[in-house]
């Protein structure tokens, strides 16, 4: 019997739960700006996080040392970006130098359950400048990863990450990843990420009927099922390991039936007959 319960994050107010992270390959990272992120669920629409990114966001994100040993770690700045229509109300965080990994994380005040209710989280990026490798998005952290946050990197277990992916031509794709007894499952559809240089917003929908919805700047561009659109669960049907050929079975394809045999009056039929609308050409 299948069983299956969807993704559920609980998320707890002691553990740094809601993270941002962007990484570099041996090609060129380019700044990204992160406007804003959200994270809400229930009817109701209870706020869980919602960050804006003003004057005293460093007192709510911790820098992490990922990376650090390795002079490889860059810095986020706060900055309204190139353009912009209000030079404060627009303010986010935004990468340093090129080719470098980025990673901060933030608390929940308060612990998320999304028993029975939608999960919504969302967050906008802007790549001002056009991207070659890279990636910025969310990752929804347990309590149980409370104590490798201070090193909080690509390899902290994490509950969902969520969030654009770009690397080359190749590569334009926004990640939906769900941790489920312990692995991390890719979503199978292939979802485009938004790679110019404005600022777009991401919008993850998980429902408790098993069903989710991706927007990009509020418009859909991905739905299902969690069963079908995730490999979290065992096949409906495998093959049996045990079973083998019988000992005297038959390779042949095609065999004669013994049983077959012509009709009555069969071999009266001449082979050929006359076309009874047959006539000679005039010309002939």
């Amino acid at each position: 019997r299948r069983q299956f319960c969807r993704p559920r994050v609980e998320l707890h107010p002691n553990a740094a739960t809601l993270s941002y992270a962007s990484g570099s390959s041996s090609t060129m990272q380019r700044s990204a700006l992160v406007l804003c992120a959200l994270l809400v669920a229930g009817a109701s629409a209870e706020v869980f996080f919602k960050e804006t990114f003003d004057a005293t966001w460093e007192s709510r994100w911790h820098k992490s040392t990922w990376k650090q040993s390795d002079g490889t770690a860059g810095e986020f700045k706060l900055s309204a970006g190139k353009w912009y229509g209000d030079a404060e109300a627009d303010k986010g965080i935004q990468t340093g130098p090129d080719s470098k990994f980025f990673s901060t994380y933030a608390e929940i005040p308060k612990a998320v359950d999304n028993k029975d209710k939608d999960l919504v989280l969302q967050f906008s990026v802007k790549h001002e400048q056009d991207i070659d490798c890279g990636g910025g998005y969310i990752k929804l952290v347990p309590a149980s990863s409370k104590d490798q946050m201070a090193g909080f990197g690509g390899d902290t277990p994490y509950s969902i990450m969520f969030g654009p992916d770009i690397c080359g031509f190749s590569t334009k794709k926004v990640h939906v990843i769900f941790t489920y007894k312990g692995k991390n499952h890719l979503i199978k559809k292939d979802i485009k990420a938004e790679s110019d240089t404005l600022t777009h917003v991401y919008t993850l929908v998980v429902k408790p009927d098993n069903t989710y919805k991706v927007y990009i700047d509020l418009k859909e561009v991905a739905a299902g099922s969690l069963f079908e659109d995730w490999d979290m669960l065992p096949p409906k049907t495998i093959k049996d390991p045990k079973a083998k050929k019988p000992e005297d079975w038959d390779e042949r394809e095609k065999i004669p039936d013994p049983e077959d045999k012509k009709p009555e009056g069969w071999d009266d039929i001449p082979a050929t007959i006359p076309d009874p609308e047959a006539k000679k050409p005039e010309d002939w």
